[in-house]
């Protein structure tokens, strides 16, 4: 558990497959197969390394303290996630979101494109209030629907969907100007 964090890019890091219980059996394992995920994306939330760092600290030593419990649910991965969206909820009242058009670009072999992309993907994010990049990121990057989403960040599933068509709209727009 000593071990820090590695660090990713935001911008690459695509969250693995949901985690059954029937795969991981430690929560050494497990904790080796979500970090760098769970941290990119709280990266993305927070715009800040060492936020996110602490987040994902915080969100799996609480997800160890109930460990027992949390191995054997249907989706232990699902919990963690919920587990550092109310930790980020709790410390700054507010959520973040990312962009249904930017999540499903297909990045282009040529790597300075790539680079312009993510940039480009960055820029959009950053227009974006943090609810709407929470809602955003959860329901369209991590493929929660909005009754679990609203769940993991406080407010009602209807608010989520809200936020969410209010940053596609914006996001629309920032990447047709870009």
């Amino acid at each position: 558990m000593n071990e820090p964090l590695r660090t990713v890019d935001p911008s690459v890091a695509a969250p693995a497959e949901a985690s059954s219980s029937s795969t991981t059996t430690t929560f050494e394992e497990f904790f080796q197969g979500e970090k760098a995920d769970l941290f990119g994306i709280l990266w993305m939330v927070t715009r800040n390394r060492f936020e996110a760092e602490e987040l994902t600290q915080e969100a799996f030593v609480r997800v160890l303290e109930h460990w027992d419990r949390v191995e054997t649910m249907q989706d232990p991965r699902a919990y963690l996630y919920r587990t550092a969206m109310n930790t980020f909820r709790s410390g700054y009242r507010r959520s973040l979101l990312g962009a249904k058009q930017t999540l499903h670009l297909r990045l282009p072999d040529d790597a300075i494109a790539e680079v312009d992309a993510r940039d480009r993907t960055m820029r959009a994010l950053s227009v974006l209030s943090a609810r709407q990049r929470a809602a955003v990121i959860l329901t369209d990057l991590l493929g929660f629907p909005s009754q679990e989403a609203a769940r993991m960040l406080g407010i009602r599933p209807s608010t989520v969907r809200m936020h969410v068509s209010r940053a596609h709209a914006i996001l629309k727009e920032e990447m047709r100007d870009g």
